[in-house]
């Protein structure tokens, strides 16, 4: 299949995805969203979107990114929403968004996997992680096969309750993420190092005196206090007792490109 897949990642739980699919698809360009061309789907017979689940829906990067696409409305689209077991309404929003603009999403797949979201803790024991490594697997296989054939069909999506709930709670907090990084702080580990700069994707942080400063344009993709080497970022007040996580097979130079 001729393909591109662009990907949105923090943790590397979607880049992982995204590579996986295009492994067993074949024939795939793999491009980041940060920095990617959004017109530069072309003449692609198939297109692709990996993310986040951000707040129980699309993290805005990856809707104005979207938006901002330039797309035949032949083309085939599919997508993947990574989460850690809510993908609520996510896919949804997604199909109506593009249906807004003539387009059809063809195929939507949930991909559960170790949660990121430290302030609500770790990333769980080693065997539900490994658990969870071993289904997406599974999963990406079934989806490349359905996405392989062009095969068209409903979009998956969280039970009702998820949908009302948690629909009601992303719209309401979808104007406020961006200052919610009045909550990160950074500990006398920092060493100036400067990573957290450099992987935030949202360009949310800068380095003043060597240490870390949030612009209030967070996204809460939590990249830079999982990736921070010295563990030196906090969240809250919770944080410096939770393990960090990034996905096993993602690298920083993964991350950094």
């Amino acid at each position: 299949m001729k393909a591109k897949i662009f990907y949105y990642t923090g943790t590397g739980n979607s880049l992982w995805s995204a590579r996986v699919l295009a492994e067993k698809l074949g024939g795939v360009t793999l491009l980041p969203m940060k920095g990617a061309n959004a017109l530069a789907a072309g003449d692609t017979e198939a297109v692709g979107f990996v993310f986040p689940v951000h707040m129980w829906g699309i993290p805005r990067p990856v809707a104005e990114f979207i938006e901002k696409m330039s797309l035949r409305p032949e083309t085939y689209l599919f997508a993947l929403a990574v989460n850690a077991g809510q993908v609520s309404r996510t896919l949804v929003q997604l199909r109506e968004m593009l249906i807004q603009r003539g387009l059809t999403l063809g195929a939507g797949f949930g991909i559960v996997l170790p949660s990121n979201y430290i302030p609500w803790g770790g990333p769980g024991p080693v065997e539900r992680r490994n658990s969870r490594f071993a289904s997406a697997r599974a999963k990406l296989e079934e989806a490349a096969a359905c996405i392989a054939g062009c095969e068209t069909g409903p979009v998956e999506k969280g039970p009702l309750w998820q949908r009302v709930v948690f629909t009601a709670l992303y719209r309401m907090t979808y104007k406020q993420v961006c200052r919610m990084d009045k909550d990160f702080w950074c500990d006398d580990r920092c060493n100036g190092c400067g990573i957290c700069e450099r992987i935030c994707p949202a360009g949310n942080i800068a380095l003043k005196e060597n240490r870390p400063a949030w612009k209030h344009n967070c996204e809460q993709c939590l990249a830079c206090i999982q990736w921070c080497p010295q563990e030196a970022i906090q969240f809250g007040k919770k944080t410096p007792a939770y393990e960090r996580y990034h996905h096993p097979e993602i690298t920083l130079n993964d991350m950094l490109g």
